[in-house]
């Protein structure tokens, strides 16, 4: 049961006052100054990372505030972080006000207080947007929280230089040079070696309790649902309840992991390919048998010859893939990676550039989010560490799951984290053998491109929860999808704790 009702804040900015709690009702003394903060909401000015971010948080029924937390919570007399949040006010009554709902829509590297947005917009006049008030954070390292992690300048996230998978491998220098620029960008090297899925949830406790929450109602997507299993993990008397939305597998380790996602985007593309070939005018052609081989002779001419852009810029082979596979996420994209392909069949790159853009969160002014690297740093701190061997045995395993990806050239691949001094901290298998957990419930879509349905299965059955399945091809479904059936079964657990019969089923 959620404990008394915090104050509620008036538009000029009252602080909110919580009570601190963990596991067992005491929280160490080095840590409660902390956990007795005060917030203060206020303006959201300063808080956007993007253009589309500015426009929305103008918004003034949105409220934003800055969280401090350790940074080593090892060491709480030393350096501090500060974490973003964006809360979007319950709607009903305060008397029937049940506490603060905490989003993240994964990455890991995406910020939350967007997010926290978009959640509210989706559902609009809900049971859950009129019982809870809905709280974005940005994770620390992460879009406005501070320290925030920066390791390419927005010229080198331009130029597609050694960022994402790409064509080249990296060397030994490459990889020691990159870590000293995240730590130096960044604000040094002990900040790269606290930005973990083990400190951020440290991070969700405080936030918890000074919100005014005994116990912590929670909806994680993708990455997210790994931030919600070691929350679970930590602090298993803290949880009132827990929404997982696209399950990442807590038993399976990295190189596996990635097996199965580019598997997945295969399974995408061919899907997609298939779709394409019911028009004679497919780029692709009308055999989708062959579409894969159809894609690699279009897209590989562009590592060595980009195609230029209107705007002066190069449509790189990496941008071409920025714009085809995370858009493979979700049906809906696929007319925007076909109209590309045709373009580029044709020799303009317009349409992927756009794409690419748009999945890159690159603003007017030609600078970028921080999202690459966030998600570069935190994965150095989450995943396995590969030799050499072992890192070019994963890609070349990857190129024969997912030969769009394939790039002809000779694979000799590092790992790019080689030189982080600090040994990834998440560990595997996490959320083992939880003793005390309330129900939960997890969402599997059955075709998703980038969590396979099996790893829902997986996390349901280590976290003894609930599991929602549902038939359809998307990436992440509840409260955003707009799907009556998940959303409803999903506000009748949150708000009454009630978890859906075994076997229940919902189609997109």
């Amino acid at each position: 049961m959620i404990g008394a009702v915090i104050l509620v804040l008036s538009a000029c900015g009252q602080p909110t006052l919580g009570h601190p709690s963990e596991p067992g009702g005491k929280v160490p003394a080095k840590l409660k100054r902390f956990y007795d903060q005060k917030l203060t909401f206020g303006s959201c000015e300063g808080y956007a990372t993007t253009d589309a971010d500015a426009k929305t948080f103008a918004n003034n029924t949105f409220k934003c505030a800055r969280l401090e937390v350790p940074l080593d919570y090892q060491n709480p007399r030393g350096r501090t972080a500060q974490i973003a949040l964006l809360r979007v006010s319950a709607k009903g009554k305060p008397s029937k006000r049940i506490g603060s709902l905490l989003v993240n829509p994964g990455g890991p590297g995406f910020p939350g207080t967007s997010h926290a947005v978009l959640v509210a917009t989706a559902l609009g006049e809900h049971p859950i947007t009129e019982r809870f008030d809905l709280i974005g954070f940005d994770p620390r390292g992460v879009g406005a929280s501070t320290p925030t992690l920066e390791c390419f300048t927005d010229a080198e996230r331009g130029a597609d230089v050694k960022i994402s998978s790409g064509v080249e491998d990296w060397t030994e220098d490459e990889t020691r040079q990159l870590y000293q620029k995240c730590a130096r960008r960044s604000g040094g090297e002990d900040v790269l070696a606290h930005v973990g899925t083990r400190d951020v949830v440290r991070d969700m406790d405080v936030l918890r309790a000074v919100l005014g929450d005994d116990k912590l109602s929670f909806l994680g997507t993708s990455y997210g649902t790994r931030l919600g299993a070691v929350y679970a993990e930590t602090f298993p008397q803290n949880v009132r309840a827990m929404v997982l939305d696209g399950a990442i597998d807590p038993t399976t380790r990295t190189t596996a992991r990635r097996l199965v996602q580019f598997a997945g985007f295969q399974r995408s593309f061919d899907n997609m390919a298939a779709f394409c070939a019911k028009t004679p005018t497919c780029p692709l052609g009308t055999d989708p048998k062959q579409a894969t081989v159809v894609f690699q002779q279009i897209v590989q001419p562009l590592i060595d010859k980009p195609i230029p852009t209107a705007d002066g810029r190069n449509l790189t082979y990496t941008a071409a893939m920025d714009g085809v596979v995370p858009t493979l996420y979700s049906e809906a994209g696929w007319p925007a990676i076909i109209k590309g392909i045709a373009e580029l069949k044709a020799g303009s790159g317009a349409t992927l550039m756009l794409v690419r853009d748009f999945n890159n969160q690159r603003n007017a002014d030609g600078t970028y989010s921080k999202v690459p690297d966030a998600i570069l740093v935190i994965n150095c701190l989450d995943e396995d560490r590969h030799t050499p061997e072992q890192e070019t045995a994963m890609k070349r395993d990857i190129y024969k799951v997912a030969p769009l990806m394939e790039t002809g050239r000779t694979v000799n691949a590092r790992d790019v984290c080689e030189h982080f001094p600090v040994k990834p901290t998440l560990g595997y298998p996490y959320a083992q053998n939880i003793k005390g957990l309330p129900k939960t419930l997890v969402v599997s879509v059955t075709r998703d491109p980038v969590t396979p349905h099996e790893g829902g299965i997986s996390l349901a059955k280590t976290l003894g929860a609930s599991l929602l399945t549902v038939e359809g091809e998307q990436h992440g479904v509840a409260l955003i999808g707009g799907n009556a059936c998940v959303n409803n079964i999903a506000a009748d657990y949150l708000i009454n704790l009630k978890t859906p019969a075994d076997g229940v089923t919902c189609t997109l």
